[in-house]
């Protein structure tokens, strides 16, 4: 595996800011709260053809008015476990503070190879400030600005050079995606904390708590893949603060960039209509579809006819698409959650389904002669051939007719109806086109 180069320290010192610039990306949120970062923030960077994995953390305090102050100091202990190289960063500004001091004394306690950095040298003058960073018996400090890049340069020759050697293996950035999302509060971050069986993003009663679209690889069922939690999407009119705000774009950045999404769907309230816009997001981006109904447990009658009404119920609201799979699970209990993420794995395959264009075109065309399109204007339209095309992003299939601009769309639905059930396209979309012969 890639080295890992933990980012930590105090609230608001700039770590998402340098996450981002060593990741080239702009997946962590960036803002001047303190306490905007909560989870573990993974990505990817490289320097001198050298990759390495890159975490970002929520800010070190003690003894703050943070409802999640506890979890999020229990996120940077694992981060700085699981990392090979820490990075502390601490504000030029500022100081020297208590929480500098404790979160030194935490790294040295870890023995784990550790970095200075004294951030928000946006100016010269400002360099003069970096020696009093010596008394927190880290080393050396360097001087960095993580807005306009300043120092960068020689803080990665230094991190670099503290990494394991001989490292080979390159991060895979091909792997299937799957995005955990839904409404807040729905049990995202539960979900993924079962699977992974560690307390990998934080989980409170609050909605709104995960901020970041959160990246996990996980290794099930021979398959290596990407697990993404995401925010609460809520309303648009109940959206008022700039964090969440950023947080809900990253959630749909997150659904634009999945192979397979996973709706939460809370068991207790129902399907609602936000869930249906969440849909209606993963629908105009051509992603697969499994729906979760989490907390199951809670759910006082559990009858096979109560389930078959609930599936029902959701498949009513979600028409006209119907063909995906419904899974009643409980993240708390850990009821069916491997279920979950198996039947995600055999949408992303049909996703990359191939059909023979002689079986298509074995099946269709008798179909078609004894049922064919409705004649308009006292035209008879006639399909002659069919074929799925190469190399598009899911199951594409092409009608070739006559009169193509005659061919309406519940007869295109019917056409899809009869693919589904000839072959196996449970949970993706497909697009079927009519064209001139």
């Amino acid at each position: 595996m890639a080295n890992i180069l933990a980012i930590v320290g105090r609230p608001n010192v700039g770590k998402s800011t340098l996450f981002n610039r060593l990741t080239q990306t702009r997946r962590a949120i960036v803002n001047d709260t303190a306490g905007t970062t909560r989870d573990r923030q993974y990505g990817h960077a490289e320097w001198c053809g050298k990759p390495f994995s890159v975490i970002d953390t929520g800010g070190w305090v003690v003894n703050s008015d943070d409802t999640f102050e506890s979890e999020i100091n229990r996120q940077v202990n694992l981060a700085i476990k699981e990392a090979d190289v820490v990075l502390l960063v601490v504000d030029v500004n500022e100081g020297v503070t208590q929480f500098d001091m404790e979160v030194a004394h935490l790294l040295r306690q870890s023995k784990k190879p550790t970095v200075l950095a004294v951030n928000k040298v946006d100016t010269f003058d400002r360099q003069y400030g970096a020696p009093e960073f010596y008394k927190l018996g880290l080393g050396e400090p360097f001087i960095l600005s993580a807005e306009n890049g300043l120092g960068t340069g020689d803080l990665l020759d230094e991190i670099c050079s503290r990494f394991r050697k001989d490292e080979t293996d390159e991060v895979i950035d091909d792997l299937p995606r799957f995005a955990i999302v839904g409404r807040p509060n729905a049990g995202k971050s539960s979900i993924l904390n079962a699977f992974i069986g560690e307390e990998r993003t934080i989980v409170t009663d609050i909605p709104g708590t995960t901020r970041d679209s959160i990246y996990t690889k996980y290794n099930k069922f021979g398959k290596e893949f990407y697990l993404v939690d995401t925010a609460g999407i809520r309303k648009k009119a109940k959206v008022n603060e700039d964090l969440e705000y950023y947080s809900v774009v990253r959630s749909i950045r997150a659904i634009e960039n999945a192979d397979v999404c996973i709706l939460m769907i809370d068991a207790t309230r129902g399907i609602e209509s936000q869930d249906l816009n969440i849909y209606s997001l993963i629908q105009k981006n051509k992603k697969g579809l499994v729906v979760c109904v989490n907390k199951w447990d809670l759910v006082d009658s559990k009858t096979t006819q109560d389930i078959k009404a609930y599936e029902h119920a959701i498949r009513d609201r979600i028409a006209p698409f119907t063909d995906f799979p419904i899974i009643f699970c409980s993240a708390l209990t850990k009821q069916r959650i491997y279920k979950v993420m198996e039947t995600a794995l055999h949408v992303y395959e049909n996703k990359f389904r191939k059909v023979p264009t002689a079986q298509l075109n074995e099946r269709f065309l008798p179909l078609i002669e004894n049922y064919p399109p409705p004649a308009l204007k006292g035209k008879y339209i006639k399909i002659k051939y069919c074929t799925q095309l190469p190399n598009t992003q899911v199951p594409t299939f092409v009608f070739f007719a006559n009169l193509p601009q005659y061919v309406k769309e519940p007869y295109r639905r019917f056409l899809e109806n009869k693919l589904r059930e000839w072959w196996d396209f449970n949970g993706t979309p497909v697009q079927l086109f009519i064209r001139a012969k």
